[in-house]
């Protein structure tokens, strides 16, 4: 089971760090067109803004849930590493249940806000509001499924990316 949980992971999180970039990539494009429409062309696009702070929501919280599982999320390891390893390992499973907490939080009320804000539209793009919001239910239970994999490695005894002090990928 847990060797299934790690593919399928393992893909959503690749997916969703080029979903990333590509967001990135986009926005970085739409702001570049609304600057050079404001400055060359004397007409900057009324799409622009709402379209790029909508990508942006989209791809910090599908990058979030990517780093969780990456294991490239802010954290303090100080304490962590000044106690023993079964502490350390009791402190890791109480790091991994607050964040799996946070992703059960975004998964619920994120939902509802985004049931809620549905019927209203972003007039500049004509899109329900709930579209902006979409992704915090989304990476909500992505954060669900990485965090349980983080639990099921440790629980095996099995180096997770949250156990590794850090990983040159991402200093």
């Amino acid at each position: 089971m847990l060797d299934r949980l790690k593919r399928v992971n393992a893909a959503a999180s690749a997916a969703l760090l080029h979903l990333g970039a590509a967001g990135l990539v986009a926005m970085t494009a739409i702001i570049g067109w609304q600057v050079f429409g404001r400055y060359v062309l004397n007409s900057s696009p009324s799409w622009a803004e709402q379209a790029a702070l909508t990508l942006m929501i989209w791809f910090v919280f599908l990058a979030a849930a990517a780093g969780v599982r990456e294991g490239f999320h802010i954290r303090i390891l100080a304490v962590q590493s000044a106690v023993s390893p079964r502490l350390r390992g009791r402190l890791r499973l109480l790091a991994h249940l607050v964040v799996g907490g946070c992703g059960v939080a975004l998964a619920i009320w994120g939902g509802e806000l985004v049931a809620r804000t549905w019927s209203h539209v972003i007039p500049t793009l004509g899109l329900p509001r709930g579209v902006a919001y979409l992704p915090l239910p989304v990476s909500g239970l992505l954060i669900v499924f990485f965090t349980a994999e983080l639990i099921l490695e440790d629980a095996r005894g099995e180096e997770s990316a949250d156990a590794r002090e850090e990983d040159a990928r991402w200093s």
